[in-house]
């Protein structure tokens, strides 16, 4: 058989090992060359679909390329796998998809669960007896996926998020609940109550919240230790737990560690409160963490790269709160015109140094300092990781 994999990354250079006849192409390759596994990688130009008899997509490859376009026997990475043993637990959502997916697994690994997908490990690499297989999936995924399902699927909140890849906000909508239409009796799907209505033959489970959550499951959420965001994630864990072996424990959840970059906080050499969340890439994102502090004042960092999203429901949502945004990044004369609209009091400043210097002017112990940038950060940084950890620098750099 000879096999086409589109795009030369992390999933496809996994699936390779698959299969004996495989040519990579990939739209960044300007002239074939073998790889040092001696694979031969071609420019997508050179694709020709009578010479290939299944071609297997990179995720990130949206619909509209000519690869997609050509392919005539296309499929997954989850398709590819599909009649593998484990369990499969899918998770999807717009944010807190890796969160819940590390806590799943951290609470299901001494059952044989092996997590993967999205958050990092190609299911090529993931081992085929497994007990259970924990997936952070991507609606890129799912669009692509036709024949896979999941045994049990967790959807976090929607909000607007990957629209230029999709089309629209109902195409991206459509895509995640792609798997609950295709999922058969005995199965579980846990989502929103606004998706309550799609037919499905799973057994489904919906919310409203994470108090509606937590009493459909009948957890105690004053003993578990995550607030916020967190929350949620906790919850979904703990609420497949609980479905597969009945059993809640509060120990083990709470001895969970978060990564680093998600409603961070440390403090300044003055004692006040300062949050990292530049993990916050989206307006949905944002909005979670300000409810979080919503109690003290806020001193809020936003900008950087927001990829032409409508941001006016983040500041419909701002407006009435006890705040100060400072705007940052490529985005920061449309945060200001925003802030304005809306008569919220805002600092364009000059970069996030600057934003930094201006609220160590202001800031009270009692208040909090909050970067979540509703944005992307390849407009001024490597990536969220770099702006996180520069923010974190400059925080600690303040003098008594």
């Amino acid at each position: 058989m000879r096999v086409s994999l589109f795009g030369y990354g992390q999933t496809t250079k996994a699936l390779a090992k698959e299969f004996k006849n495989v040519v990579f192409y990939d739209d960044k390759c300007l002239k074939p060359f073998k790889d040092d596994d001696g694979y031969l990688v071609k420019p997508s130009s050179e694709f020709h679909p009578d010479y290939s008899d299944l071609e297997i997509v990179s995720p990130g490859i949206p619909p509209h390329n000519e690869l997609i376009k050509k392919a005539k026997n296309l499929t997954s990475e989850y398709d590819y796998f599909a009649n593998t043993k484990p369990l499969k637990v899918w998770i999807s959502g717009t944010n807190g998809k890796t969160t819940t997916t590390q806590m799943m697994q951290y609470l299901l690994k001494d059952k044989g669960s092996l997590s993967g997908g999205n958050i990092g490990t190609p299911l090529a690499n993931l081992n085929k007896d497994a007990k259970v297989w924990i997936l952070e999936t991507s609606s890129f995924t799912i669009h692509y996926t036709n024949k896979a399902q999941p045994n049990i699927y967790i959807l976090l909140p929607l909000s607007p998020d990957h629209l230029s890849w999709h089309g629209d906000m109902q195409a991206y909508i459509k895509a995640k609940l792609k798997p609950i239409c295709t999922m058969k009796e005995g199965e579980v799907a846990i989502i929103p109550e606004v998706y309550k209505d799609i037919k499905t033959d799973a057994y489904l489970i919906t919310y409203k919240d994470e108090d509606d959550l937590a009493s459909r499951f009948e957890i105690d959420t004053g003993k578990v230790k995550f607030k916020g965001a967190f929350l949620m994630d906790a919850l979904l864990a703990m609420a497949v737990d609980k479905i597969l072996f009945d059993k809640i424990d509060y120990k083990k959840i709470n001895s969970f560690e978060l990564d680093p970059h998600r409603q961070e906080e440390l403090k300044d050499a003055k004692g006040r409160l300062w949050v990292n969340d530049t993990k916050a890439t989206n307006l949905d994102a944002t909005i979670v963490a300000v409810k979080r502090y919503k109690d003290s004042f806020i001193h809020l960092i936003l900008g950087g790269d927001d990829k032409g999203v409508d941001l006016n429901e983040l500041f419909i949502y701002l407006k009435d709160k006890n705040l100060k945004v400072y705007a940052i990044g490529s985005n920061k004369d449309k945060l200001i015109n925003l802030a304005q609209k809306y008569n919220i009091d805002s600092l364009k400043c000059k970069d996030l140094e600057d934003a930094v210097k201006q609220i160590d002017i202001y800031l009270k112990k009692d208040e909090v300092a909050l970067l979540s940038p509703s944005a992307a950060s390849l407009d001024e940084f490597n990536s969220y990781a770099q702006r996180g950890d520069l923010f974190k620098e400059f925080v600690r750099n303040i003098k008594v």
